[in-house]
């Protein structure tokens, strides 16, 4: 039976666990993530870090309920950098405090480096089930341009050896709409991937974030036409080759859609520790409803580390989602999904009636930017190719009264 919170009748959504690992040998141009570059060989405070990451999950548990953990997603930063060790005594902590599905997905991101990669099989041993493999481009030129430290052949090596330590769910993590790609380059990268046989994909585009070197000083990307003939021919091969398009930018075998992912785009709960980590809860408010509550903690390594004698604690912000807010919200998560999500998600994850979603989507449906079931939110083939434009319409209708 789903659990709940004291004074609210809603079950609560599934809950998941992302952990931080702030820390990458070096910061690349295009990244907006909370990473700080340490250089070779450095020395990372791993059992500081453990022991605060404890406190910061003993903090949110006291928020979260009695809820079974579905999976588990480890990110950075580069986590390859910490050692198996590490993640053993992380996960043993885990086990102490939550009920861990007896299936759950374990996910590890990795960089294929030879930096890293020989510690696959104590990764694996540690109970790691699924890798997340940053490639980006199997081409040299394009990995320097990137800023990545490892050369497609590092790729190929990386994938091989995660097979010998008995991984049997890989996602590879690729870019296209690179400076100076041309259709042919970018399928001749999805070729290179195909040829290692992933169970899961994750292709998208290159874009310029805020606050990046590559926003800074921009390189020239592909015109819109080049971009959209990328999407479409690797759309087509990737389908061809068996993996299933079922998020904007993730394919995958049958069964091996990244649960981790799928829980976020559902609109369930997730706990985020580390530095920098975002999270969202249901709590019950004090009017004995269901409330959405987002929190993030602080960002710079040092300053969460001094945080464990803190009595204020790790959490640097959070909101509560008002209602109004809610239906953005909630469709920008659902709509990501090529098959959307029952309109049963709703009233389940949000507590609210389906009217107060209904009412958002009126105009929507009337512009054929979403399909015609009214059991789903899902967006139509032409709603996935203007999904901004989509979710623009159901904002302007959120920022109206119902």
């Amino acid at each position: 039976m789903p659990s709940s919170l004291p004074g609210a009748d809603v079950p609560l959504p599934p809950l998941a666990l992302y952990v931080h690992v702030p820390w990458c040998v070096r910061k690349c141009p295009y990244c907006d993530f909370n990473s700080h570059g340490v250089g070779h060989g450095a020395e990372l405070p791993e059992a500081e870090y453990l022991s605060a990451l404890i406190s910061d999950l003993d903090a949110d548990l006291a928020l979260a309920g009695e809820r079974e953990l579905v999976s588990l997603f480890i990110g950075g930063g580069t986590p390859s950098l910490m050692s198996a060790d590490f993640y053993s005594n992380l996960f043993e902590a885990l086990s102490d405090r939550l009920a861990l599905a007896p299936d759950i997905e374990i996910t590890l991101e990795a960089n294929p480096g030879t930096l890293e990669h020989g510690r696959f099989s104590a990764y694996r041993s540690a109970g790691i089930n699924r890798l997340s493999l940053g490639v980006q481009s199997f081409q040299d030129a394009q990995l320097k341009v990137l800023g990545r430290i490892h050369s497609g052949d590092d790729a190929h090596s990386a994938v091989a050896e995660a097979r010998r330590a008995g991984f049997d769910n890989i996602n590879l993590d690729l870019m296209h709409g690179l400076p100076g790609q041309t259709p042919e380059l970018a399928l001749a990268d999805l070729e290179r991937a195909l040829a290692l046989s992933p169970e899961h994909l994750s292709w998208y585009q290159l874009t310029l974030e805020p606050n990046t070197e590559f926003h800074s000083h921009p390189p020239e990307l592909p015109d819109e036409e080049i971009l959209w003939d990328i999407q479409d021919l690797g759309h087509e091969r990737l389908e061809a080759a068996g993996l299933a398009r079922y998020e904007i930018s993730a394919y995958a075998r049958h069964g091996r859609r990244s649960r981790h992912n799928l829980n976020y785009w559902r609109f369930g709960d997730y706990l985020g520790i580390g530095a920098g980590a975002h999270g969202k809860l249901s709590v019950s408010g004090s009017d004995g409803k269901l409330h959405i509550e987002r929190r993030w903690k602080t960002r710079q390594p040092a300053s969460y580390l001094r945080r464990a004698s803190d009595p204020r604690g790790f959490v640097a912000g959070g909101t509560v989602v008002t209602e109004d807010e809610l239906p953005l919200e909630f469709a920008m998560n659902a709509l990501r999904l090529v098959q959307g999500v029952p309109m049963t998600d709703w009233p389940s994850h949000t507590g609210l009636p389906l009217q107060r979603l209904e009412a958002r989507l009126v105009d929507a449906r009337e512009k054929g930017l979403l399909v015609e079931d009214v059991q789903r939110l899902q967006a139509s083939p032409r709603g996935l190719l203007f999904l901004n434009e989509l979710l623009a319409l159901i904002g302007e209708k959120a920022a109206s009264s119902d």
